[in-house]
């Protein structure tokens, strides 16, 4: 098939390719940034950038650079799952963060990668690289193995032989081990993750329900690796994810997990 010259190209790719060009570790961009990592024309960069300014899809900054606006943020937030299992969520978890003092997250599958779609910080926790609207690999984070370790086993597949990024010398990229650590994930119904993106935090995760039983979200707490005995927290985080499965209508009984 002949490809479409560029300027047959859609409005709404141009759109798209602006917009893809803001990751967490670009979170701004000045025009000839955007220019660059979208391979749009600079004219066609600053003509764009300007209109989705002014309908709050993007922020200037007084410095010139542009990141993602509250527009974006606010039209997110109306996904009809994603709303309601937040809202079902957010008084479970502010308990969950009060009792511990630790942060909380909550993630859901999207693509392959784990979305955390809302993040509770306490003060004086450990530091944590994500927020909400951040990504986190499946192989290596507490709650990308537990939307993993209850994902179609095609899906399993097919990302355990795609290459698994090492983020530090603790994280897990042998598919083997990965396997049986997502089976014991399954039979014990939470996971503990080390070390796996950053060597100064651990987390502890367990899956959250929705009414036909399905694993929809995993919830999470991240702590220090010092001064924490991980494991005392295991009961809460799993009452917590079982406390949201409840509110979302989930038939707890007998599913274990």
């Amino acid at each position: 098939m002949q490809r479409r010259p560029p300027e047959a190209e859609s409005v709404a790719n141009r759109i798209f390719r602006l917009l893809d060009a803001f990751s967490q570790a670009r979170p701004a961009l000045t025009l000839s940034e955007l220019s660059r990592a979208s391979g749009l024309p600079l004219s066609t960069t600053h003509r764009m950038v300007a209109d989705l300014t002014r309908w709050g899809a993007l922020q200037r900054r007084d410095d010139g650079a542009y990141h993602v606006g509250l527009r974006l943020w606010e039209l997110g937030s109306l996904t009809p799952g994603s709303l309601r299992l937040r809202e079902n969520a957010m008084p479970f978890m502010e308990d969950l963060c009060t009792a511990t003092q630790q942060n909380v997250q909550l993630a859901v599958l999207d693509g392959r990668e784990a979305l955390s779609i809302e993040r509770l910080a306490a003060r004086g926790a450990v530091t944590m690289a994500t927020r909400t609207g951040s990504r986190l690999p499946l192989h290596a984070s507490g709650v990308g193995l537990v939307l993993l370790a209850h994902a179609d086993p095609e899906f399993q597949e097919r990302v355990l032989a795609s290459p698994l990024h090492r983020y530090t010398e603790r994280t897990n990229t042998s598919p083997v081990r990965l396997r049986e650590l997502l089976a014991d994930t399954r039979r014990d119904g939470y996971v503990i993750s080390v070390q796996q993106i950053e060597l100064i935090s651990r987390s502890i995760a367990a899956p959250v329900r929705d009414a036909d039983g399905s694993v929809i979200a995993a919830l999470s707490v991240v702590v220090p690796v010092e001064g924490v005995d991980v494991r005392t927290l295991v009961p809460a985080v799993r009452a917590t994810a079982l406390g949201i499965s409840r509110s979302l209508g989930a038939p707890i009984a007998g599913r274990g997990g």
